[in-house]
């Protein structure tokens, strides 16, 4: 029998401390079961499977985000008395970190579901089995982003309409019209087109 070379030996010990600190996610988390399961719930009512949308994700991170440190209450989430939900005055900024408009997202639908532990069963329960479940009912949403932390997960409904396909920002010309205005842009490039 040879003996095992040093080369062999030391990469092998640096993949086992390589792996011990950096562990590997596996792709079967608590957002992709969720997602799984509630489409397997809308293909129950015959309903069309939710596609999932990167921008309805970025906004659910975000919103999982600023609900981290918030304790479970009957105020908080799939309990939340209709009408007492948190609103969170940063919203714009959320919006603008995921490079969307309001306008894009009107129609669409932000749920936050608190279930300590993120247990795969309660949290779709959360969603199939509270108010909630008249979201994932209506035919009209086609898109969902899901993002979790902590105890917190968050599933936000899109539609296929302007007014709720979470679309980002089209273009810069389009941000930048959006913030000095119509008016104050043609006017900018009527005076660039008198110096050019």
């Amino acid at each position: 029998m040879a003996p095992i070379k040093f080369p062999l030996l030391l990469s092998l010990l640096l993949s086992s401390i390589f792996l011990t600190i950096n562990p590997v996610k596996c792709d079967d988390d608590e957002e992709d079961t969720l997602y799984d399961g509630i489409n397997k719930y809308r293909a129950s009512l015959n309903l069309k499977a939710l596609t999932k949308s990167e921008n309805a994700d970025c906004l659910a991170d975000k919103i999982a985000d600023q609900f981290k440190k918030q304790p479970c209450t009957n105020t908080t989430g799939a309990n939340t008395v209709p009408g007492t939900e948190p609103q969170f005055s940063n919203y714009p900024d959320l919006l603008s970190k995921c490079h969307l408009a309001i306008s894009n997202t009107r129609d669409g639908i932000v749920m936050p579901a608190c279930v300590p532990g993120l247990v795969p069963t309660k949290v779709l329960t959360n969603f199939t089995k509270s108010l909630y479940s008249d979201n994932l009912n209506d035919s009209k949403f086609t898109g969902i982003g899901i993002g979790s932390e902590d105890n917190w997960i968050v599933v936000v409904l899109t539609t296929n309409t302007p007014t709720g396909d979470f679309a980002p920002y089209s273009s810069a010309a389009t941000n930048l019209i959006s913030k000095i205005g119509l008016n104050h842009f043609s006017f900018l490039l009527l005076v660039a087109s008198i110096f050019l």
